[in-house]
């Protein structure tokens, strides 16, 4: 359940008459819980640690400011419902609210625009006011205690608050609140005079950062962000100029130059447009709050996580478990060397749909820390189908990628790779998609590695937010890159003629190219490569097309029609590597002699029939008639490109009987580079681990210097930079010659 982590061993199974039904977090105080009281509904309960519990002051301000949180009634705060100061361990309950924080929002979906920020602060000066009201001081708002409901903000979280005039919370120089969000006399450790100005200062550091995406005192280090705080003026760098004036005065270094909070509302009220039909938060974040809303009313009872125990053993055990996972990951893992195959498990394909759950390599702990989160990656593969020597040469590469991650001693989280095989059969990718969308613990899902019901499985990743990554799903697909879950990885039809230009225009300088237009051949009427090269004569010189009406329709006619019309140069646009093949042996009995080029799919490897390597059915069918084409490709042969030579070792030795990455196991590399791109991107915003939509919103924004290309996407369309991903290939010696990108070939072959 995005959100929610299981219980562990040791946690209480009900507090206060509430089932816990999971964990939503861990801080300072203690640990916070998702429960449901009889009646149905849901709270958010909050533990505290066992040694607050023994600490007589502490329980004393703990009723005080339960009693007081009580009291509050605005719409906008998250009001404390319930509460037990008197319990063997102390805790409190309020309605649980499923939206983000705004910290969350910010990191990983950037800057709100002003229109919600208005709105946010509208609210929370609401909010604040009515604690100012009940004699009290919040002292810590700031972006991780705000919670961005569908309805507006709420304002959570008084661990700290404490009743205005009162010291009990404040030793002598202890510093209450977060850096960066405090008011300067908080970052000066002067308690007397903290009160309702130093809420306004740390809602005008809010909204600068919902605004502006940066902390206007940020100096990185603790020390220097306080000293920022006190003596220099804030950073309001990408703030609206029409928010400018308010902001300011929000952070006046003299409490009583700052605006209250009546104030506040009346400078945000002008210039607050209403709220659009679809709400007051920006997109996608309405449908993360509807989907986190929608699964945790989904979550089940979950069976008691541990024997029953005495409560006083239960409340030390749950606290050592919060301490440890407070303190994070374990301070040494073992090294695991990239292609250790133990680690990587075994490939089951065929009959059913197949997981495989595949043990992290290097995962296991010393014992002297909790283990590292663990996020699943799913691969949707034909791995069984037509298309199969494609999909198993991904699943390769995704493993290598994945032992590669859990090696390395400095990761943040460990990385599982779940596999299903939709047998290059769209009923059967329907389901797959379907299963690794209920699959709660799946953050992002790499393929499928076919084309087969392509835009149904876009769509259904997409109505979930679920990031789909794909490195060889046909390009002319492409168009669907538009959606905001879909990442196609390869250049589609009019990026990668690129190829053929390039060669024929400026290295082979031809002045005539024709082409024969063989897509009714397989129904490829989509298909741009022949339009383009139209619009865009190789060397602005002359194109003849030669269209094959029908499949049935031989090639001797077109090749003649080529040879007599003295053309340099010719083009093959059809996606069939027989009808190539039939057209490369046409082009041969003509007499023709001139430069033969083709598009991918022509290389697309024939699966084995038994356990024999696959083959190229072009270079089968054409044999010597295939001698001296060039190919256009999306994928490279690692072994031949200096920055993946160590990946195409790795392959080797952790699969030896598989054949090599290339040609006849294409894509092998680009899966490895796509795994590691989306591992690159995952970060827990909570301690539930990501969320699918903020790692969607992250991968467009990322950039990964994978080793056969840079993976990166334009920062006004989003698109995918296709251009760095295109190859050439030589077809010599019955072989497919790698030769690089096509930019980097200069001399003709």
């Amino acid at each position: 359940m995005s959100g929610v982590r299981s219980l562990r061993p040791g946690d209480p199974a009900e507090i206060g008459g509430r089932t816990l039904l999971g964990r939503l977090g861990v801080g300072g105080m203690g640990v916070v819980y998702l429960a449901r009281s009889p009646g149905g509904g849901l709270s958010a309960v909050k533990l505290v640690r066992v040694e607050h519990a023994t600490d007589p002051a502490f329980r004393v301000r703990f009723r005080r400011e339960t009693e007081a949180a009580a009291r509050l009634s605005s719409r906008w705060l998250v009001p404390v419902t319930d509460a037990d100061p008197e319990a063997a361990v102390p805790w409190l309950a309020t309605p649980f609210v499923p939206g983000p924080s705004l910290a969350a929002a910010v990191d990983d979906h950037g800057p709100l625009p002003e229109h919600s920020v208005r709105a946010m602060g509208l609210r929370l000066a609401e909010a604040l006011a009515d604690v100012h009201a009940a004699g009290l001081v919040h002292r810590d708002v700031k972006p991780g205690n705000i919670l961005l409901a569908l309805d507006g903000p709420r304002l959570i979280d008084f661990g700290i608050a404490r009743a205005d005039g009162l010291t009990a919370l404040t030793a002598s120089g202890l510093v209450i609140g977060s850096p960066g969000f405090l008011a300067p006399e908080q970052a000066q450790a002067r308690s007397a005079t903290v009160g309702p100005p130093s809420d306004v200062f740390s809602l005008g550091c809010v909204l600068a950062y919902a605004v502006s995406g940066r902390r206007p005192f940020d100096a990185g280090a603790v020390a220097g962000s306080l000293f920022r705080t006190v003596h220099e003026e804030p950073d309001l760098t990408g703030t609206p100029a029409s928010l400018l004036p308010l902001l300011r005065g929000c952070l006046a270094k003299d409490p009583e130059q700052r605006p209250d909070t009546a104030a506040i509302r009346e400078a945000l009220a002008v210039g607050h447009s209403p709220e659009p039909e679809h709400g007051w938060l920006p997109t996608p974040l309405p449908g993360l709050i509807a989907e986190r809303t929608s699964a945790v009313l989904a979550l089940p009872v979950p069976e008691p996580p541990a024997p029953e125990t005495e409560p006083g053993e239960r409340a030390t055990e749950v606290a050592a478990t919060a301490d440890a996972t407070a303190r994070g990951r374990p301070s040494r893992r073992r090294m695991v060397r990239l292609g250790l195959g133990a680690a990587l498990g075994t490939s089951m394909t065929g009959g059913g749909l197949v997981a495989l759950r595949l043990a992290e390599s290097g995962a296991a702990d010393d014992g002297d820390r909790t283990p590292l989160p663990r996020y699943t990656i799913g691969l949707h593969a034909d791995l069984s189908g037509e298309l199969r020597s494609l999909g198993q040469a991904q699943e390769r590469g995704a493993r290598l990628a994945v032992a590669h991650h859990n090696a390395a001693e400095d990761r943040p989280f460990d990385l599982r790779l779940t596999v299903l095989d939709d047998r290059g059969d769209a009923d059967r990718a329907a389901r797959v998609a379907d299963r690794f969308v209920a699959n709660r613990e799946v953050v992002a899902v790499l393929g499928p590695t076919g084309e087969s019901g392509f835009a149904d499985l876009a769509k259904r990743y997409e109505q979930a937010l679920l990031p789909m990554v794909t490195v060889s799903a046909p390009p002319r697909l492409a168009p669907l890159a538009a959606r905001q879950a879909l990442f196609q990885l390869r250049a589609n039809e009019t990026d990668s003629v690129s190829g053929f230009l390039r060669y024929l225009g400026t290295v082979l300088r031809t002045t005539h190219t024709a082409v024969i237009d063989d897509r009714a051949a397989t129904g490829d009427e989509d298909w741009g490569l022949v339009e383009r090269i139209k619009q865009v004569p190789p060397a602005g010189g002359r194109v003849d097309v030669h269209r094959i009406a029908t499949a049935k329709a031989g090639l001797d006619n077109a090749a003649r029609a080529v040879r007599d019309s003295e053309a340099r140069a010719v083009v093959y646009a059809g996606t069939s590597p027989s009808r190539a093949a039939q057209c490369a042996l046409a082009l041969r009995r003509v007499g023709f002699d001139g430069t033969r080029m083709a598009a991918e799919p022509v290389l697309y490897p024939r699966p084995a029939d038994s356990d024999g390597a696959p083959t190229l059915p072009f270079l089968e069918e054409a044999g010597d008639a295939a001698e001296g084409w060039l190919c256009v490709t999306t994928y490279a042969d690692p072994s031949r490109l200096r920055t993946s030579r160590r990946f195409a070792t790795a392959y080797a030795e952790r699969f030896p009987d598989a054949p090599a990455p290339g040609p006849t196991a294409p894509f092998a590399v680009e899966s490895y580079d796509a795994l590691l791109f989306i591992a690159s991107t995952l970060r827990s915003s909570s301690d539930s681990g990501p969320e699918r939509s903020s790692t969607t919103t992250r991968l467009r924004r990322s950039r990964y210097d994978g080793l056969v290309k840079p993976i990166d996407f334009a920062s006004d369309t989003g698109d995918f930079e296709r251009a760095a991903g295109l190859f050439l290939y030589h077809l010599e010696g019955g072989e497919a010659v790698f030769l690089g990108n096509y930019r980097d070939v200069s001399e003709p072959v």
